[in-house]
C-alpha cells in the first residue's frame, strides 16, 4: 500500500481454478480488478494508483493486467524520474516516447520505444512466468473514493478491453506546455537510463542517493546532468511555490533528540582525496518559544545550523564536535535505548538484505567460474584435437611428396615400356612380312606338286 493510506480500502482474494485475468465483471457483486504478483514483487507498484498511473490506463484503455509488465516498468521508471526532477509526470508526456500496436483479438499491450528519442532501456529482454501468479483486488467501501468516480464508474478499466488505444509518432505540437517541459527536460539526457535500477528505487530508504548511483553506472554525463537539473528544478519549484508538486526530496534522516525535538540531517556525497567527505546540515526543529527539554534545559529556537564537515576516513573513524556529542549525552536513557533498538533493527534488516545479495553474487560468481572452467576444458580438448589434426596434416603432406615421386617414376617407366612396345611391334611387323613373302614364293610349287599327286 502507498504511505499514509489505510490497508482497509481493498481486499486481496485468491482466484479460483476457472478465473482468468481476461475475464470480465459478469455476475460480480463487488468491483474488482486483477493484478499479477510481479506487479508488487518486482515492479513495486503500490495501491491505490496515483493519478498518473490511472491516467495512463485510461489513455491506453487497458486493465492493469492487460498492460505487459515490461511496459509497467517503463511507467514506474518514468514516474520516479520525473518526481526526482520536480516534474509532474503526465500520460501524454510519457506517450511521446512510445508507440502502441494493439492486436486483434485483444491480448497484452506492449509499449514500443521510439528508437531515436527513447531514454529508458528495457526492464527485461524476456519477462518470464509473470502469468503464473495473480489475484483479485476487491474494492471495499472505504476504497471507493480511490478507485471510483462520484457516479460509481471506475477511474480506469477494471476488465480487459477489446480496443486498446493506438499511438504512433506523437508530435511535440500535440503536447501541452507542461508536457513539453517534461519531454524537453528528459531529452537532455544522452545515454540510456537504467529502467530496472529506477524501479528498484521505490523500495529504497534513500531514493535520491540510489538514483544517483544508478545514474553513475549508466554514464558520468547522466549523473552530472541529473544533479544539475535537480538543482535547477528545485530552485524553480521553490520560487514558484509549487509545494504540491510530487517530489522525493533529499535523502533525509530524522533523528529524535531530547525534548521531543527532531534533528534532520541531509547527507549529499562529496568527492575527496583518500576519503569520503560528507557535509551535514542539521536543523533543530523545536517550538517557536524555545521550549526546553525534560530536564529543564533551554534549547535554541528552530533554525538552520551549519556544522563543520564530518570526515569518514579509510579506517572508519568519525570525528564529531563536542556540541554534537553533548547533545547525545543530554538525551534521556530510555530514549537512547529505544533509538538504539530501532537503528539496530534497521541495521539487522539491512545486513540480512546485504547478506542475501552477497550470497546471490557468490552463487552467480560460482556459476560463472564453473562455466569458465568448462570452457577452459573445452579449449584444452580443442587444442589437443588441433595438435592431432596438425600431425595428421604433416603425415598426409609427406605421403603427398612420396606419391608425387612415385608418380614421376611410374610415368618414366610407362614411357620406357611404350618405346619397347614400338620396337617389338616393328620387329613383329617385319617378321610377319618376311613369312608372307616366303609363302607367296612357294605357292606355285606347292600347287604344282598337288596336281602331280592328283594325276
Amino acid at each position: 500500500m502507498s504511505r499514509g493510506v489505510s490497508g482497509d480500502i481493498v481486499s486481496l482474494e485468491r482466484v479460483s481454478a476457472i478465473d482468468r485475468v481476461c475475464h470480465g465483471q459478469e455476475g460480480a457483486t463487488e468491483k474488482f480488478f486483477y493484478m499479477y504478483m510481479c506487479h508488487f514483487s518486482q515492479l513495486h507498484i503500490r495501491l491505490p494508483f496515483d493519478d498518473f498511473t490511472m491516467g495512463m490506463l485510461r489513455a491506453l484503455n487497458v486493465a492493469p493486467t492487460q498492460l505487459h509488465p515490461n511496459s509497467w516498468a517503463y511507467l514506474q521508471a518514468f514516474r520516479i524520474l520525473c518526481e526526482s526532477l520536480y516534474l509532474e509526470p503526465s500520460p501524454y508526456a510519457f506517450l511521446y516516447f512510445y508507440d502502441t500496436r494493439p492486436r486483434r483479438p485483444a491480448t497484452w499491450l506492449s509499449l514500443i520505444s521510439r528508437p531515436s528519442i527513447s531514454r529508458l532501456d528495457a526492464f527485461s529482454q524476456s519477462f518470464k512466468h509473470f502469468k503464473d501468479g495473480y489475484f483479485k483486488v476487491v474494492v471495499k467501501e472505504g476504497g471507493e473514493p480511490y478507485f471510483l468516480n462520484a457516479d460509481g464508474s471506475t477511474k480506469f478499466p477494471f476488465s480487459w478491453t477489446n480496443n486498446p488505444s493506438r499511438y504512433k509518432d506523437m508530435g511535440v505540437e500535440e503536447l501541452s506546455a507542461g508536457d513539453k517541459e517534461v519531454v524537453g527536460m528528459l531529452l537532455r539526457f544522452v545515454d540510456k537510463l537504467p529502467t530496472k535500477g529506477l524501479v528498484r528505487v521505490y523500495n529504497s530508504v534513500h531514493p535520491i542517493i540510489d538514483i544517483e548511483g544508478h545514474m553513475a553506472q549508466s554514464g558520468k554525463k547522466n549523473l552530472a546532468l541529473f544533479q544539475a537539473l535537480r538543482k535547477e528544478m528545485a530552485a524553480k519549484a521553490k520560487e514558484a511555490g509549487k509545494a504540491g508538486v510530487p517530489n522525493l526530496q533529499e535523502s533525509v534522516v530524522e533523528v529524535h533528540v531530547h525534548g521531543g525535538t527532531k534533528r534532520r540531517a541531509e547527507l549529499p556525497p562529496r568527492l575527496g582525496k583518500g576519503k569520503d567527505v560528507k557535509k551535514i546540515r542539521a536543523a533543530i526543529l523545536g517550538s517557536a518559544d524555545g521550549a526546553g527539554s525534560a530536564s529543564g534545559e533551554k534549547l535554541p529556537k528552530a533554525g538552520l545550523i551549519e556544522l563543520p564537515e564530518i570526515s569518514v576516513m579509510k579506517d572508519i573513524s568519525i570525528n564529531l564536535l563536542d556540541t554534537v556529542v553533548n547533545s547525545i549525552d543530554n538525551m534521556e536513557v530510555d530514549h537512547i535505548v529505544r533509538r538504539m533498538v530501532e537503528f539496530g533493527s534497521k541495521a539487522l534488516v539491512l545486513g540480512r538484505r546485504v547478506g542475501s545479495l552477497y550470497r546471490r553474487e557468490v552463487k552467480e560468481v560460482g556459476e560463472l567460474q564453473g562455466k569458465v572452467d568448462k570452457l577452459a576444458e573445452e579449449k584444452a580438448a580443442l587444442e589437443k584435437e588441433k595438435e592431432g589434426w596438425e600431425a595428421e596434416r604433416k603425415r598426409l603432406a609427406s605421403w603427398k611428396v612420396r606419391c608425387l615421386d612415385s608418380e614421376e617414376k611410374l610415368n618414366k617407366r610407362i614411357g620406357e615400356l611404350e618405346e619397347d612396345y614400338e620396337d617389338l611391334k616393328d620387329k613383329y611387323d617385319g617378321a610377319v612380312g618376311e613369312q608372307l613373302s616366303s609363302i607367296r614364293m612357294w605357292m606355285p610349287w606347292i600347287r604344282g606338286s598337288m596336281w602331280i599327286k592328283m594325276w
